[in-house]
């Protein structure tokens, strides 16, 4: 064909900049500067091995030009292009043109997408994006570094304090910063930065304060969860981001959350409850949440998670190595609680957020699939449909 093409894209609005699509790419067809990661349209032979692998689904974006957009023009994009008018050209192949006009098929072709488009809540606070880069990192002092997990715990999870030393870094809750690990890797190039969703509200750890915290998981031979669980107060490191405009917290007061998460998946589950707490105060905040872990001594936050009022924070807290219990995941509570959630999502008010490690993803949608048919939906379509409407979140990893 020598007429219009379909171009692979990523948008840069909704990159987190986690560079798992980089390191994915079996043909080194991903690249990255400073600024964003982008798509070698020469190189790019549409294996789609990097679709599955995006938290954000940014990754899956395509258009259909007549000239593919250069690796320069991408870098410079602050958000993507919309699609344009394209050229009818001479078309080589005749099998292209089955089933109707070829730039008709191959538009539909390129925005089937795999997943769906990301939105933010309709309500939310606009984010600012990717302010610090690779090149121009801001600089953070840790004001504290808190086991959360206990001492005969397998699990080492911290909560870590960061303050930015009254440089400007505005994040809302939902959002990810990057972490620069100091040295280099085996090929004596330097790290790149590793996400990590915030877990304080937009004013900081404590109000007014407007310092970062989050909630890491040391991982062997993990080099930046390492390098962060050994963080001594008054250490210095090297920040990038904000990143993410799309796992927001509504700002409608009265926006209902369901929330799903394991391990540290719950950061951005305690910056939604935090945020919600300081602004209705003791009304109730509208939020169910289903947290799971191996144990309690396992489960990030489990002491303060108690605190928190039941009328601002309905909890189920699930275990999965419980001695003489049988093995429970979030997905078989979430079951046992069909009659809450089905209430919920037949409520247009409700906001789903899934964050954690990605083998849930496959249980959970199950989960919702047997809970929506339990009222005559599919839950295919409500999802898309919560989805487009900017009420179905997911970041798993």
């Amino acid at each position: 064909m020598t007429g219009p093409l379909k171009q692979h894209l990523i948008d840069p609005e909704i990159c987190i900049r986690c560079y798992t699509c980089e390191m994915t790419c079996p043909i080194e067809a991903i690249t990255h500067d400073d600024n964003n990661v982008v798509v070698d349209e020469s190189k790019c032979n549409f294996c789609l091995d990097c679709i599955p692998v995006c938290p954000t689904g940014s990754i899956d974006e395509w258009r259909v030009v007549d000239k593919p957009y250069s690796l320069d023009e991408q870098f410079g994009w602050d958000e993507l292009p919309e699609q344009g008018e394209v050229t009818q050209l001479e078309i080589v192949d005749s099998d292209t043109t089955e089933g109707g006009d070829p730039i008709v098929a191959l538009l539909a072709e390129a925005h089937s997408g795999a997943g769906g488009k990301a939105k933010a809540p309709a309500s939310a606070s606009k984010p600012s994006l990717n302010l610090y880069n690779l090149g121009h990192p801001v600089e953070a002092v840790v004001q504290g570094n808190y086991r959360l997990t206990s001492e005969e715990s397998e699990s080492d999870v911290r909560h870590i304090i960061l303050d930015f030393q009254g440089t400007p870094f505005p994040v809302l809750e939902g959002q990810s910063v990057g972490i620069i690990a100091p040295g280099t890797d085996q090929e004596g190039k330097l790290h790149l930065p590793r996400l990590y969703s915030v877990s304080s509200p937009r004013d900081g750890e404590r109000p007014g304060y407007h310092n970062v915290s989050l909630t890491v998981k040391r991982d062997n031979p993990g080099i930046c969860s390492n390098y962060l669980c050994d963080l001594q107060k008054g250490d210095k490191v090297q920040v990038t981001g904000p990143f993410g405009a799309t796992f927001l917290l509504p700002s409608d007061p009265n926006a209902r959350l369901l929330m799903v998460c394991t391990g540290t998946g719950s950061a951005p589950m305690r910056s939604f409850t935090m945020a919600r707490q300081r602004t209705v105060g003791e009304k109730s905040g509208g939020m169910v949440m289903f947290f799971g872990a191996r144990t309690p001594d396992s489960l990030p936050y489990f002491g303060p998670l108690k605190k928190v009022p039941e009328t601002l924070l309905q909890q189920h807290l699930v275990f999965s190595r419980m001695p003489n219990n049988e093995k429970e995941y979030v997905q078989d509570r979430m079951k046992v609680e069909e009659d809450l959630i089905a209430e919920m999502l037949q409520d247009d008010n409700t906001h789903i957020y899934v964050c954690g490690l990605k083998t849930m993803e496959d249980g959970v949608e199950h989960a919702f699939t047997d809970i929506a048919e339990s009222f005559g939906q599919q839950w295919r379509t409500l999802r898309d449909s919560m989805r487009e409407d900017g009420r179905y979140h997911v970041e798993t990893y």
